[in-house]
């Protein structure tokens, strides 16, 4: 693809970005700025590339789009923007343009497109690397389910990792068709990859809490993941394989609702779909995402949880809350996961400094950028260990994850756990009605 013809597409979206006034607010809340005071990695900065890539002031647009890659993706910029600037969007579309321009990486086409787009190559070798971690790990004497690699290769020396589960959760539950109950409420759960491979745990919650509420339940076979790294790589051949898979296989059902546990999910599906939808799905597209909502959001405003108050008591274990900014930032949703954890009587909740900080793991930006991840990271480690909290809840795996590394790597002995299994336990406890 030429820079004329580059120029021409992003001619299309040029409304989208012209209300950016540069005024600067997005350097104050940007994550990635904080950390390495470059203009690039600012929303400012990339849009000013864009404008550059519009008016073909660049010769090689290669350059731009590494610049690119360079976002967490979290919505902070978008979400304190005055003008209203939608820059996830923007940025979304302005990647998959740049992708034309240059070759993927042949690693990086190989897992997205051969392996990422076909769950059942996808699942087969995560079944694969379950077992062969067990050759490759060096347990950690205070976590057992958290490892590090024994060799020393350069990308794995610096991590803590999560160990696969020995079963996902699609192996426990590979299918799941309960019908309506009697309220009437039917919900299709799309589990998510990280959650079925690291957290089945989690999935198993869902399943719990819904049925508890007498919510008719459906899963499906063979799940797809939402499309979030090839969205964010740029790479919209392998998103369309994996859009146009997913919309089939939960097309085969009716269901009132789709919920998530997944805070990346929610918004991939809610948002991302439809950004990066071919013609022939967007009426399916809209139609799925109208019915994508978030489970605490589902738990509290659709089903209406009553729960009790809860009596206190002393010396309880304190607990706190990370806001996923997929969740916080894109949706406005923070009160919901709190009111569900204040349901368990077994912790004593407290909020922690920043909540709604990132935590620095921005997905595949972890892969690639991994330092500053983790210095982000950090900072969140920080304030958590400040509240004095030995439980981090949060709603979002891929941040369990980042959180898991960060205590890991510093030795702390706080667990990490997901705001649905919290309120899963508060069930058993009679919390609620």
């Amino acid at each position: 693809m030429t820079i004329q013809e580059i120029a021409i597409l992003i001619e299309s979206i040029e409304k989208e970005f012209a209300e950016c006034v540069r005024c600067g607010m997005c350097q104050s809340v940007c994550p990635l700025y904080n950390q390495t005071r470059l203009e690039t990695d600012v929303a400012r900065g990339k849009l000013a590339i864009i404008e550059g890539l519009r008016k073909q002031l660049f010769d090689n647009p290669a350059i731009s789009a590494n610049y690119m890659q360079r976002c967490l993706l979290c919505g902070s910029c978008a979400e304190n923007c005055p003008a209203g600037v939608n820059t996830n969007e923007i940025f979304i579309k302005v990647k998959a343009v740049l992708n034309g321009c240059r070759q993927l990486p042949a690693w990086k086409k190989i897992l997205l497109r051969k392996i990422l787009a076909k769950p059942k190559v996808f699942n087969l070798l995560l079944s694969a690397a379950e077992k062969f971690q067990k050759i490759i790990i060096k347990n950690i004497k205070e976590s057992p389910e958290i490892f590090k690699v024994r060799a020393g290769i350069p990308f794995f020396k610096k991590r803590s990792f999560k160990k696969l589960a020995p079963q996902p959760f699609s192996k426990i539950v590979p299918y799941l068709n309960t019908g309506k109950k009697n309220n009437g409420l039917k919900a299709a759960f799309f589990t998510g990859c990280i959650i079925d491979r690291f957290f089945p745990n989690v999935a198993l919650s869902v399943i719990e809490v819904l049925k508890y509420h007498n919510i008719g339940i459906y899963i499906p076979k063979n799940q797809g993941c939402c499309g979030i790294p090839a969205a964010a790589a740029g790479d919209a051949e392998a998103f369309k394989k994996l859009l146009r898979y997913n919309i089939n296989i939960f097309a085969k059902e009716n269901f009132d609702y789709l919920i998530t546990a997944c805070a990346t999910c929610t918004s991939t599906i809610k948002k991302v779909w439809k950004i990066l939808s071919p013609d022939d799905l967007k009426e399916a597209v809209e139609d799925i995402s109208v019915k994508t909502i978030d489970i605490h959001q589902f738990l509290t405003e659709k089903v209406k949880v009553d729960i009790k108050p809860v009596k206190t008591k002393k010396n309880l274990p304190k607990i706190i809350y990370h806001d996923p900014c997929h969740l916080k930032k894109s949706f406005g949703i923070y009160k919901e996961p709190r009111k569900l954890i204040k349901a368990n009587s077994d912790y004593s909740f407290t909020e922690m400094e920043s909540p709604d900080s990132c935590c620095g793991m921005g997905g595949s930006f972890n892969l690639s950028f991994y330092d500053i991840s983790s210095d982000i990271g950090k900072i969140k480690r920080d304030n958590i260990v400040a509240s004095g909290a030995s439980v981090a809840a949060t709603a979002c795996p891929a941040c369990m994850l980042q959180l898991i590394d960060m205590f890991s790597k510093n030795k702390d002995n706080i667990k990490v756990k997901h705001s649905i299994e919290i309120y899963a336990e508060a069930l058993k406890n009679g919390a609620v009605e």
